[in-house]
């Protein structure tokens, strides 16, 4: 966030467009009534309006503007409807009518004069656009002026939608939980994508999104979450340029709640684990972490998270890459498993191993008592920061959810906006628009 009196979702704002060849060249304008004699009267106040009224084809991801001479911008508002016969592009859970007015609703910020407005979002690719403007003059007098538009479509094969996403809505998460992000098309315009998808919380934090692949966004908090807080993503992708004649075709809203604290520190060198919650220590027993023979059977050591979890789990070892046949092959049928990467390591119930608490002779898994194993499998929430020191192999930020791994600076050097997003203040960083859009617009007042 940039501190700016407006919400900062959009940070160019502009009076005039040099759109060049686009379908809103122009804007519609209108005055209000003569007040020539009257007291304290002067030049009437006018509006502009672009996209102009009966613009077609107008590009999602230009911005609506709204400039107002000789007055005040009093009210803009802007409604879209989606074109006929149009399904929603991926299945949502379902919203009350206020939450999805809110989440498709285009917002806009007023400068400080309040003479120009400019749109917060993106547009719905093949909607059809009305934009009513009010402004009043010195003396009171109101002008309203109405612009009517429709938006381009979105190409078949060219419509970037949500795959899947990391916590799911209506999910209790652990304080450390990133929110990750899907896409069924790469982005290439990530910027722009970023600048799209707003996360509020209850309680204030910075955050940023990274990328890992063109398909994949992450978004990960300075410091771990505060805990007992609901927590809303709201991805404002139609109309979004994700790429070279790419569109966001929906809007998407995720909403999950931010769980007690706790946090699991596993001692390699002591054979321990410590379960702190608040704070306090509420549970400590004997592990036996890996062998460390090869480089596979070796624990890694760094902050993971809890990724999921099963009663009752078959590991083969064939899924990292040992298949049968193998001398070290193995598959066992094991008990409260809790995942914390994806090269293979739970922390499970391992009632054969005779060392736990004094050496570790696992394949690389956190072994523990079948009671201890039952007790952290039910008291674990995805999300949960799972510690593990003294081992010589690090856990790579991007194996599972190691995202922990990257400092904060690393982490905000990776993000395409480049600046910190604070979660407690309406909108975000950057800006959704083309470039092209971004290179009319000046800076918004700070």
């Amino acid at each position: 966030m940039n501190g700016s009196a407006f919400p900062p979702s959009l940070r160019r704002m502009g009076v005039g467009l040099a759109v060049g060849g686009l379908l809103l060249a122009t804007a519609c304008s209108g005055t209000g009534a003569d007040t020539t004699g009257a007291e304290g009267g002067g030049d009437a106040v006018e509006l502009q309006i672009s996209p102009e009224d009966g613009a077609a084809e107008v590009r999602p991801d230009l911005p609506v503007t709204v400039t107002a001479t000789n007055g005040t911008i009093t009210d803009v508002k802007v409604e879209q409807t989606a074109p006929e016969g149009a399904e929603p592009a991926a299945e949502q859970p379902e919203r009350s009518p206020e939450d999805a007015a809110g989440l498709d609703a285009i917002t806009g910020s007023l400068n400080e004069d309040k003479t120009e407005w400019v749109s917060d979002w993106t547009l719905t690719p093949g909607s059809e656009v009305t934009v009513t403007a009010t402004a009043e003059d010195a003396d009171g007098e109101t002008t309203e002026v109405v612009s009517s538009f429709s938006t381009l479509p979105a190409t078949e094969g060219q419509r970037l939608e949500l795959a899947s996403n990391f916590p799911l809505s209506d999910e209790t998460v652990g304080v450390g939980m990133p929110i990750i992000v899907n896409f069924d098309l790469p982005v290439q315009n990530k910027a722009q994508v970023e600048a799209a998808m707003e996360v509020v919380s209850e309680k204030p934090a910075v955050g940023a999104w990274n990328w890992f692949g063109d398909q994949t966004a992450v978004f990960r908090t300075e410091e771990y979450w505060e805990p007992d807080q609901n927590v809303t993503v709201n991805l404002h992708l139609a109309g979004v340029p994700a790429a070279d004649g790419v569109y966001g075709v929906e809007n998407y809203q995720i909403d999950f709640q931010i769980g007690r604290e706790q946090i699991t520190t596993v001692d390699n060198d002591t054979h321990q684990a410590v379960v702190e919650s608040g704070g306090e220590t509420v549970r400590e027993f004997p592990i036996s972490n890996g062998n460390g023979s090869t480089r596979a059977y070796t624990t890694t050591s760094g902050v993971h998270l809890t990724m999921e979890k099963y009663q009752h789990l078959v590991m083969d070892s064939a899924t990292v890459g040992i298949p049968e046949g193998h001398p070290d092959y193995y598959k066992l049928d094991v008990d409260y498993a809790v995942r914390f990467s994806n090269s293979g390591e739970f922390l499970h119930a391992a009632p054969w191993n005779g060392s736990l608490g004094q050496a570790n002779l696992s394949h690389g898994c956190t072994n523990a008592s079948t009671e201890d194993a039952r007790w952290f499998y039910e008291n674990s929430l995805m999300g949960d920061p799972y510690v593990v020191t003294g081992t010589d192999r690090e856990l790579e930020v991007d194996n599972g959810w190691g995202y922990w791994q990257r400092s904060w600076d690393e982490w905000l050097e990776n993000s395409a906006v480049g600046e910190p997003d604070a979660t407690d203040e309406p909108g975000t960083p950057g800006s959704p628009f083309g470039a092209e859009a971004d290179a009319q617009v000046s800076p918004a007042a700070s």
